[in-house]
């Protein structure tokens, strides 16, 4: 067993050695610029890319046209969030989100408040869940936009987004969900959940890191103004040369996941509850944040309380996982997101995200269990 056991797959996951295998002929042999269109090598190139583009629509019901590669889920939601404002930001100045989305959701929410839009950012509960009721009233005539994750990626819980998305569409806004941490992990589909814009990243799904994509509904002509200025590839929406290698490697890591995610799914549920009820058992006061059944089920997020989150993390050095997320840990103060569900700021820094993935074994569970244990005992407990 490699030490520290690696539980930080919400932050990113190892690559598929399949994966790797279906990219390396296009580092190699078929290097060629996609874009160029006079010879094979570029052919050859356009074919893996167009392949991946495929592969990656069917996962999610929609059509290869409507895939536009990206460096990352980040860059899709700035996109999605920046160009729908701006696009129809003139006649509906309005965006809707929620307190407990991606930072650079948030983030890019803020940006086009400072352009002069209005951001409603809607609370969510205890569970973490957010109330349709509450959703609904958000919504307006005026409402350009509604954006909301499909899994968050601190806490784990699944949001209902086929219902937030048919409210949005009777407003007629358009509705944007961060899927980067459901996908290929629980079932999506544009249609039947009524999605027209949606973010999706290769890394975290055992593909490649710096590439993603924007998933556009074509049916409803859905109008995204582009945030950078290029050789107008992607339909001109997403200009730049793209990484054959690296679209190659989502669109295999998205079929694979696809094709496994019953079996991968069932097997980390029986992981993650033998985790906790094994933590349980021996730590009856600790507390699992967010809603214990909607929720993907290789994530735990867990507190503490009364112990001292930095120096549990120091003591658990056999163990690679994170107090949050990945693109918040150089920001100081407790998770955002927990604040948001109504932790108080002392459990909240005594809180810990476990990851679970493809390649966790039953050993490293055991191993997690005993270690994180073996750990708050001898910190002095769990203390009310």
């Amino acid at each position: 067993m490699r030490k520290p056991v690696y539980l930080d797959n919400q932050a990113t996951t190892p690559m598929d050695p399949r994966v790797l295998e279906a990219m390396t002929p296009y580092f190699l042999e078929h290097f060629g610029n996609p874009h160029s269109t006079t010879h094979s090598y570029g052919w050859t190139a356009e074919a893996g890319v167009e392949k991946a583009r495929r592969q990656i629509a069917a996962v999610i019901g929609a059509d290869a046209a409507e895939i536009y590669f990206t460096s990352g889920a980040t860059e899709a939601n700035n996109l999605a969030v920046k160009g729908t404002m701006q696009a129809l930001g003139a006649k509906r100045p309005h965006m809707v989100t929620l307190v407990s989305e991606h930072k650079c959701l948030l983030e890019s929410a803020r940006s086009v408040e400072l352009s002069g839009y209005r951001v409603t950012y809607v609370p969510v509960q205890e569970n973490g869940l957010v109330d349709l009721a509450v959703m609904e009233a958000a919504i307006g005539d005026e409402t350009a936009l509604v954006s909301v994750m499909a899994v968050n990626n601190e806490i784990g819980v699944i949001q209902p987004i086929a219902e937030i998305a048919e409210i949005a569409k009777a407003r007629g806004a358009v509705f944007h969900s961060d899927a980067a941490q459901a996908f290929g992990k629980i079932n999506l589909n544009v249609d039947t959940q009524h999605i027209d814009l949606m973010s999706l990243s290769g890394h975290k799904i055992y593909g490649p890191k710096g590439i993603g994509i924007l998933y556009k509904r074509a049916e409803r002509r859905v109008a995204v103004t582009p945030q950078m200025s290029g050789g107008g590839q992607e339909k001109g929406l997403r200009p730049g040369t793209l990484a054959p290698a690296q679209c190659v490697g989502f669109g295999e890591a998205a079929e694979i996941a696809s094709r496994e995610m019953a079996q991968e799914e069932g097997r980390l549920r029986t992981m993650m509850e033998r985790l906790k009820a094994s933590l349980k058992a021996k730590m009856p006061a600790v507390i699992i944040n967010g809603d214990e059944d909607m929720r993907w089920v290789g994530n735990l997020n867990i507190s503490f309380p009364g112990l001292d989150g930095e120096l549990l993390l120091a003591n658990l050095r056999d163990l690679a996982l994170s107090s949050g997320a990945a693109c918040a840990s150089a920001v100081s103060g407790p998770s955002y997101v927990l604040k948001a569900i109504g932790v108080d700021e002392r459990t909240a820094k005594a809180s810990l995200r476990l990851g679970i993935g493809r390649f966790t074994t039953d050993e490293e569970i055991d191993f997690a269990s005993e270690t994180l244990i073996k750990t708050v005992t001898k910190m002095g407990g769990l203390k009310p």
